[in-house]
């Protein structure tokens, strides 16, 4: 099996990127964002079929676990494993899934509610033992954290999750015990900054 590829993006497809490597182009599907001609290092998944073997490649170690997470929960294959991680950060992902957030996992195309709830419950304890403490600081987010009020209320406001998501984990972890009346003109603060 292949275990890491390093090579030069030669071609950049609808999901997947021939990567040359010693004169020969593999194909490997990945969530990642690269750029034609630049030189990267991937580490591989091979997933066999009856009809194909395909290559899945990640920037870490901990985004290939994750997906091996995702793969393993029934219903949820390859193809909308990649597209949750290419739609949501990993730290983030491993945020939602901690503290049981399916509208931020139900954002990925391909992932409705009951998909989302899902993974929810067949990977809370997994990412809390294992891969969780790889993804800090956003990934402690203690679960009864103002995280879910906040992120509603700038919802609320017009703001998509994707967007705000992280700004809120950062928000919430450097603030510990602050309620949302507190935070959200700090968050909109920080909006505003970033514009």
């Amino acid at each position: 099996m292949i275990g890491k590829l390093q090579g030069i993006v030669d071609y950049i497809g609808d999901g997947f990127v021939i990567l040359l490597t010693h004169g020969v182009g593999y194909k490997v599907y990945t969530p990642e964002y690269l750029t034609h001609k630049s030189t990267v290092e991937l580490w591989i998944e091979t997933v066999v079929r009856e009809d194909s073997i395909r290559l899945f490649g990640f920037s870490s170690l901990a985004t290939q676990d994750l997906f091996n997470m995702l793969t393993g929960v029934s219903g949820v294959g390859p193809k909308v494993a990649l597209a949750i991680l290419g739609t949501i950060k990993s730290d983030t992902l491993i945020s939602a899934i901690a503290t049981g957030d399916a509208k931020t996992i139900s954002t990925a195309p391909g992932v409705g509610k009951k998909m989302a709830e899902k993974i929810i419950v067949e990977l809370k304890n997994k990412v809390g033992t294992t891969s969780a403490t790889l993804f800090a600081p956003s990934a402690d987010t203690p679960a009864g954290s103002a995280l879910p009020d906040l992120l509603m209320a700038l919802e609320s406001l017009g703001y998509r999750r994707l967007d705000i998501i992280e700004m809120a984990q950062n928000l919430v972890a450097k603030n510990p015990g602050s309620d949302v009346s507190k935070l959200v003109p700090m968050a909109l603060k920080e909006i505003s900054g970033n514009k």
